[in-house]
């Protein structure tokens, strides 16, 4: 007998990352559902790889977070189109209209402060490991997104409902 954990002939990690991207999928579908209205004090904090295949940012956007970027759905945002692989949303960015497509499997983050839910996913390339980001900048009242993606996620130390999967592979 050995002590060391066979290489598995089936992809768990990667099945279980779509499996929890798929939550971001259902959760944003039902405010799409909903005419766009967060129910009570919902927001979420999406964090995302600016240069993933299949994002689309404006130019200065992704100039200005060459890696990764977070973005906060919560009062100033329109034009919420979830489909099977990604999803379409309309945001302000220092007062400017910008409208982004961000595939699930470009997102690395996605938290609900509100709930202190988040979920943490493995970049699906290995160059892509998440990078520190700037506090999000889309408009919101009263500096409500101030608190940034930083803090929303410090609550993973804290016994809160932050998921993270990190399967050590073998190579």
């Amino acid at each position: 007998m050995s002590d060391e954990t066979p290489d598995s002939l089936i992809p768990y990690d990667a099945i279980v990352q779509e499996a929890l991207r798929a939550v971001v999928g259902r959760v944003l579908g039902e405010i799409e559902d909903s005419g766009g209205e967060l129910p009570g004090n919902h927001h979420f904090y999406i964090t995302f790889k600016t240069h993933a295949p299949g994002v689309s940012v404006p130019k200065s956007l992704r100039e200005r977070f060459p890696d990764e970027m977070t973005i906060v759905l919560q009062n100033k945002f329109w034009n919420l189109n979830v489909r099977e692989d990604g999803f379409g949303v309309g945001l302000s960015f220092n007062q400017i209209p910008a409208e982004l497509e961000i595939p699930y499997a470009a997102i690395t983050q996605f938290v609900d402060p509100a709930v202190d839910f988040g979920l943490q996913f493995q970049a699906t390339v290995a160059d892509m490991a998440p990078a520190p980001t700037e506090t999000p900048e889309n408009d919101a009242e009263d500096g409500e997104a101030e608190q940034g993606g930083d803090a929303a996620v410090k609550g993973a130390d804290d016994g809160s409902n932050v998921v993270t999967v990190d399967f050590g592979r073998k190579k």
